[in-house]
């Protein structure tokens, strides 16, 4: 299966951190983010990685070349900062079938094969968590039925319909490329991975959810700490 990795950021709330190298690039546990992003697809069964690179493409295509611990790597340059849907679009011509999709400023501390797994009876996959109903004000927040089957997702709602929450792993069928095509901007003009999901959910796909475990969204230098803890911990 392939794997997505969008690591197209900058990171501009890590402060000096990506003062000189794109947000993949930064130390964590003695290790660049991207590597630990890299092993948990590859743990996960990922036999390829489609690496979205933007801001300071090069340092990263150096410093991990063709292939990391034997796992060919494929680049694609995304231009201009769209939002993850058009990230995630650049990536159509290198992703055969089903794949697997790790943002790449997510550190996990187990594995992401159950949701790979859920696809054996769903068209697609999200990786969730439980967060408070602040944290779910500044996130994609799913809407479930009792089978724990999504009905759509809203991003950072002012009033949070549930508390569940999307990790930036998701296992996607190639259909979603054609309902990312279909998006249209936001007011900030990006283009939204969820909403494209939602798409798929209104044409009648079954998506699951799937706890996977404990993770570390890195945004901010205290991020970097409490990733560094997490993989630490294991």
């Amino acid at each position: 299966m392939d794997a997505v990795i969008p690591a197209a950021g900058r990171g501009s709330r890590l402060d000096e951190l990506t003062a000189d190298r794109p947000k993949g690039l930064v130390d964590v546990a003695g290790r660049p983010l991207l590597a630990h992003v890299f092993e948990t697809a590859i743990e996960a069964g990922a036999d390829a990685l489609v690496v979205i690179v933007g801001y300071e493409a090069g340092q990263i295509v150096d410093r991990f070349g063709d292939a990391f611990v034997g796992v060919p790597i494929t680049y694609v340059h995304q231009r201009e900062r769209k939002g993850l849907g058009h990230a995630v679009l650049q990536a159509e011509p290198n992703v055969d079938g089903t794949f697997l999709l790790v943002n790449g400023d997510n550190v996990f501390a187990g594995s992401v094969e159950p949701a790979i797994e859920a696809v054996e009876e769903a068209d697609a996959a999200l990786a969730v968590e439980e967060v408070s109903p602040a944290v779910a004000a500044t996130t994609g927040v799913i809407d479930t039925d009792e089978a724990g089957r999504v009905t759509g997702i809203v991003e950072k709602p002012d009033d949070p319909p549930s508390t569940l929450v999307t990790t930036g792993c998701y296992v996607l069928p190639e259909d979603i490329f054609h309902a990312c095509a279909l998006l249209r901007p936001s007011a900030e003009g990006e283009y939204q991975l969820s909403e494209a999901v939602g798409l798929l959910v209104r044409a009648g796909y079954e998506v699951a959810t799937v706890r996977v475990g404990r993770r570390v969204n890195v945004n901010t230098p205290a991020d970097v700490e409490r990733a560094s803890e997490l993989v630490q911990s294991q």
